[in-house]
């Protein structure tokens, strides 16, 4: 069972690295397109995880409680949005540097600032697995193995091109292809140390783990409004990333109800 927690924490970071690899391959930046479709596939992942491997389980969790088995799913989303947008208040992100004036640093500064953004997003999406293995580690938490890893493989998914979109970047503003490809994994290292966290906290999170499933979902809801809506409908053509959020959407569904 350790073993299966430990993969289970290390798969989304090995999306990130794998994304990440992509500098290697590539010549060029993304194109807009592509980073429309790459941030609405990824919010659509993480519509679907929000839903199916969160909030639906903490209410499953206390249907014991009738009409009130929402209660604990509506605080802990409530405080997962809040929390979220103290840390946006709290640290420099993407819409602080698209704020900023043009000038011969503006852009890098942009892509510093996707940087710290994407490292943000990564709090809540670690914190998510390690809720769902903390709940299958515990055994009464409702959460299967197979549950518990299509949430894993769903946020690896969706970090694959948030390594691509922090590494391909860097290159194009002159730094070397490792130094690009580092930066762009360790933008994802937070999960597993969030994660992992969490499972050794597993002995308080047993009784509070809807509140803490739809704590994680609220979070990684906010981002997806805060940041990737934005980044996806921006411009013209904005269907493409309309028509990738709803790839993500569908295969991460897909994903929890056939492994769950």
């Amino acid at each position: 069972m350790i073993n299966t927690v430990l993969s289970g924490l290390l798969i989304p970071f090995i999306g990130t690295a794998a994304g990440a690899g992509c500098v290697f391959f590539l010549k060029n930046d993304l194109k807009e397109n592509v980073q429309k479709a790459l941030s609405g596939f990824a919010a659509g992942v993480m519509v679907a995880a929000s839903i199916w491997s969160l909030i639906v389980p903490a209410i499953d969790q206390c249907a014991d409680k009738g009409k009130l088995a929402f209660l604990p799913a509506f605080i802990g989303f409530w405080f997962g949005i809040l929390f979220l947008l103290l840390l946006d208040h709290v640290i420099p992100h993407l819409h602080v540097a698209e704020n900023q004036a043009e000038g011969p640093k503006s852009h890098l500064t942009r892509v510093a600032m996707l940087v710290f953004a994407v490292t943000l997003h990564n709090i809540p999406e670690g914190m998510a697995v390690g809720v769902v293995y903390a709940g299958l580690l515990s055994g009464s938490a409702n959460i299967t193995a197979g549950g518990a890893l299509a949430l894993a493989l769903g946020i690896a998914i969706q970090n694959f091109p948030e390594g691509a979109i922090i590494s391909m970047p860097l290159y194009a503003e002159g730094k070397s292809k490792p130094k690009s490809f580092v930066l762009g994994v360790l933008s994802g290292a937070v999960e597993p140390v969030f994660g992992g966290l969490t499972v050794l906290l597993v002995g308080l999170v047993v009784p509070a783990m809807p509140y803490l499933l739809s704590f994680a979902a609220g979070a990684m809801l906010y981002v997806v409004v805060e940041e990737l809506v934005p980044e996806m409908s921006a411009g013209k053509h904005s269907n493409v990333g309309v028509v990738a959020f709803a790839v993500g959407f569908s295969i991460m569904m897909a994903l929890d109800v056939a492994l769950g």
